[in-house]
């Protein structure tokens, strides 16, 4: 299953609190319908039926069953640059 790392952990957990009230709120990774290939990240308020939760210091990212499939062994990773930009990106997991 995806791992997140501390600081994408601490990047979702600070996204979430800008935006008031975090309840369910995450971010999704899902595949795009046109490909499958790629997949796209969104903020979201909570998960669609079919996703996968990964769950990780109180962050919460959703996987709809492609990206949780493609992502199965990976680790997410987030940077912020100095004007506050984040990107996030994939790693392997550590061994």
């Amino acid at each position: 299953m995806l791992t997140l790392t501390d600081t994408a952990a601490q990047v979702i957990r600070d996204l979430n609190a800008q935006t008031g009230e975090p309840g369910e709120r995450g971010i999704r990774i899902s595949s795009q319908e046109d490909d499958a290939g790629s997949l796209m990240l969104s903020v979201a308020e909570g998960p669609q039926n079919t996703d996968k939760v990964v769950e990780s210091g109180g962050a919460r990212v959703y996987l709809d069953p492609i990206a949780a499939s493609v992502l199965e062994d990976k680790a997410l990773d987030a940077d912020v640059d100095d004007q506050g930009g984040v990107s996030f990106h994939v790693e392997n997991q550590a061994t």
